[in-house]
Order: structure tokens, then sequence, then C-alpha cells
């Protein structure tokens, strides 16, 4: 969930209304246009959405309590989420909250077009934005008695919003919690359960945190075509925690001939992140001060599994290295018989008579070193007969490999029960693993051509 802007406003019915707060954010805003495509309307200033909002609400013209558009029979709106007519459209969803001489004012992001106007029960930005609001109006009127508390209380905001709703992805509703922590007081408010965690969880506190690498490859076996590898990580979490709104903090380590973590995606709950750990990139080759770690990734939770944060990394070597070497004959057809010798596994032909499939076993000999040569009888490919591989044609061919290595990642990358805080009553079981996973692992046949991929420096 993420919102495009935020208002705070204030008003006299018939009277000229102030934009006490407003905080817009780009980076949402971007995303709006790229979801909503055609039916994107942008956001207006403030001195133009301020009279479209006092006037869709009835704020304004005391003289004229009547508006054909807006209070005929035809309309009868029974929520607090309202369409502003803006130049170039209707500005629609806005959620608008009316207390006291206030508004509390936020437009959340719709994540599909809006044409036509989808129902609002399947905006799930919805129920989170007025709990937002909610928390913001809570926050606004506790210990407000005249004019200068609020201005006192406006004056917190920029701050607080920083940590609340960080690039516009709203994480904690209560910021009169977040004031008193930053503060140093007691911090003993009560958690009141937010409206978009429909449950709480109950039972035994623990925290799963697990570190998944896929490494790809492609080796060529030629002086003349460099091999090329990437490893992708996620890291996955579910936290089992009783409390409405814990608070956890993940740190990810990194051995000392580990390789450092880059172009870090991280999940809308962190709330915080170090500014090395965001502009770390593989993209900038030039760029030869990667952050280290340790990567500290503070969030609070959602209820079921979820991915906490994805990264890359540029591993000196990849995990296993190869050739392979195959020269035919003839028009290659099925497979009819073969004659092999290999060191380690088992060689068995599949259904299809297309494929050789070598099974290794769970771990290799101590020499770390396996080899297969062999002969292989194909049979005449008919004419009718279309190749099951259009890319192997002629000598070209691979060796396809499928592993999966636990307790181990290239990158060196690691957490453990002492890098995981949960500011928690009770203290749960901490519990993580990591594992390293082949995805397109390809040797190709180093005795004929093979399509090359090259990394060009301005992808």
């Amino acid at each position: 969930m993420a919102i495009r802007g935020l208002w705070l406003i204030s008003h006299e019915k018939g009277g000229i209304g102030v934009v006490r707060f407003s905080r817009r954010y780009p980076t949402v805003e971007k995303r709006a246009k790229a979801f909503n495509g055609d039916s994107y309307v942008t956001i207006p200033e403030d001195d133009l959405f301020l009279p479209a909002l006092l006037t869709e609400l009835g704020l304004t013209d005391p003289d004229k309590n009547f508006v054909e558009y807006r209070d005929s029979c035809s309309r009868i709106n029974k929520t607090s989420v309202y369409a502003l007519p803006v130049g170039e459209g209707n500005l629609w969803p806005v959620l608008a909250i009316p207390n006291k001489d206030l508004v509390y004012v936020c437009v959340p992001l719709v994540e599909q077009s809006m044409n036509p106007l989808p129902p609002l029960i399947t905006i799930s930005g919805i129920s989170e934005a007025f709990t937002f609001l909610a928390g913001l109006m809570g926050f606004i009127n506790s210990g407000q008695k005249n004019e200068t508390d609020l201005c006192a209380k406006v004056a917190q905001l920029p701050v607080l919003l920083t940590q609340a709703c960080p690039l516009g992805s709203p994480t904690d509703s209560n910021l009169q919690g977040l004031l008193d922590s930053n503060m140093g007081g007691p911090g003993n408010q009560i958690q009141k359960q937010p409206a978009w965690k429909t449950s709480k969880y109950k039972g035994k506190a623990q925290v799963k945190v697990c570190i998944s690498e896929k490494v790809k490859c492609m080796q060529y076996d030629k002086r003349d075509i460099t091999d090329m590898w990437q490893v992708h990580g996620t890291v996955t979490c579910k936290c089992d925690l009783e409390e409405a709104m814990p608070h956890v903090i993940v740190s990810l380590n990194l051995p000392a001939n580990g390789s450092p973590l880059q172009d870090i995606l991280v999940h809308p709950c962190v709330a915080s992140l170090d500014s090395a750990v965001l502009t770390s990139s593989s993209v900038d080759l030039t760029d030869d001060s990667a952050f280290s770690g340790p990567y500290k990734f503070p969030f609070t939770p959602p209820l079921d599994w979820f991915n906490l944060c994805y990264y890359t990394s540029q591993v000196p070597v990849p995990p296993i290295l190869g050739f392979y070497q195959l020269q035919e004959e003839e028009l290659k057809g099925s497979i009819t018989h073969f004659e092999h010798k290999l060191s380690y596994g088992q060689l068995e032909v599949l259904r299809e008579k297309g494929v050789l499939v070598w099974v290794i076993g769970q771990k290799f000999p101590k020499s770390l070193e396996i080899s297969l040569t062999g002969t292989v009888i194909f049979g005449s490919m008919s004419h009718l007969q279309q190749p099951s591989n259009p890319i192997c044609t002629g000598n070209t061919a691979y060796v396809k490999l499928y592993f999966r290595i636990p307790d181990y990642t290239l990158s060196g990358c690691y957490t453990d029960q002492h890098s995981v805080q949960v500011f928690s009553s009770a203290k749960p079981k901490i519990i993580t693993s990591r594992e390293l996973i082949s995805s397109d692992y390809y040797i190709w046949n180093s005795k004929a051509s093979a399509p090359v991929v090259y990394r060009s420096p301005f992808l």
C-alpha cells in the first residue's frame, strides 16, 4: 500500500481554508501514472486542490447550500471517499475526514486502471489509508488545547512521517508512539490493532528467516567467449508474534571473503535503510566502494511469509565448472544405443530418446571432480521428424545442471539467531536457513557454435 499525497487542512464553514501541512511522494506518483495509464489524473497544486476539496465537502459558499451535482438524490455518498473535479478530469479516490476545524486528507495509490472506476472493496489501500488518517487524527488531537499546541504538532510531522510513511508507504499509524520513542519516553502506549491486519497471531513466538540464492550460468570452454554467471538472492521471513505491531530487525552478514550485496530491493514494511545499502549497484562498473555490511532491515512484519528483500551479488567464480565436448558423424535422430564410462553417479535415457540424464547424487566425491565419457548412437532422422529443441541443431548441444546446496550461499550471505532482534514481550525462537539453487545453468558443447550472452555496460 502507498499514498500519493497527504494533507492537513484547517477550515471554518464558509471561510477560507488553509493547508497546514502537505506531503507528496514523486516515486508513488510515477507508479500511479504507470498503473492508471490513460485514466491517470495528476494531483494539482495546493492552490487548486484546496478549493476543489472544500467545494466537494460543502464547506464553501455559505449562501449556496445546494449544489446539484453534489447534493442531488442521484448521488448518495455513504463513504468518505470523494472524486474531485480538476482540470483534466476527476481525481479519485480522495479520502477526506473532517474533524472539528480540520480535514485529514490523503490520496491512496490505485494499482490498476480507473476506467471504469473499480469497486472500493477491490482497492487494498483504502482501509490502510483510513487507518493511517485515523492515526494522524489521534496524534493531532492528543493534548491539543489551543493554536500553539496545533502548530507544535504540525511542526513535528515531517520527521515523524519519515519514519511512519517512508517514500509514501505507511508502516506505522501510531505517530504518538513514534514521538515518545524518539524522545526516550516510557513507550507504554497500548498498541491498537490496525484495520488492515484482520487477525492476530496466537501461539508460540518464533521468527523464520530464509536466504535463497539462485545462480544462472553459461559456460563455453572457449578462449574467445567469456563465461557468464549471475547470482540473485531472496530473503523471506515469517514472524509469528502476538503483538499488534511488533518491531523486528534482521541483519544480513558477510564473511571476510564474501561478495557484497547489490541492487537491493526491499519490502514496503521496511522502515528505513542505510543509504549505502540502496546506492550499491551492479550497473555502475566504475564504483568500487561496494558496501560489505552488515545489512540491517528494521520492519513491522505482515502476518504471513513475505519477501523481505531481493539482491544480486557479483561472485568471482561459479560453484561448478565443467566442459562438454560432443563430435557427431551424422545428423542426429533419437538415441538408439549408448556406451559410457562415468566416474560417479548413474546415467539414464529419458523416454523421448533425446536426453541423457546424469544423476550425480547428493554429494561429490572427496576429489570434487567427476567425469563422463561415451559414445551415443542415434537413429536416422526422417524428413517429417522435427527437432525437440530448435537450438540444438548440428553439433550445437548443451548440458543443463540441476542442483541444490543446503546451508550455503555463493555470496557468503548469512544470518543467525544473534542477527535477528525482536522487540517483544516474549522471547521468540529464531530459525534461520540458507540455500543455493541452480537456475538456467548451462555448459555448451565447446566443439560447436553456441548462443552467446554478452553483458552490456549500459544495462
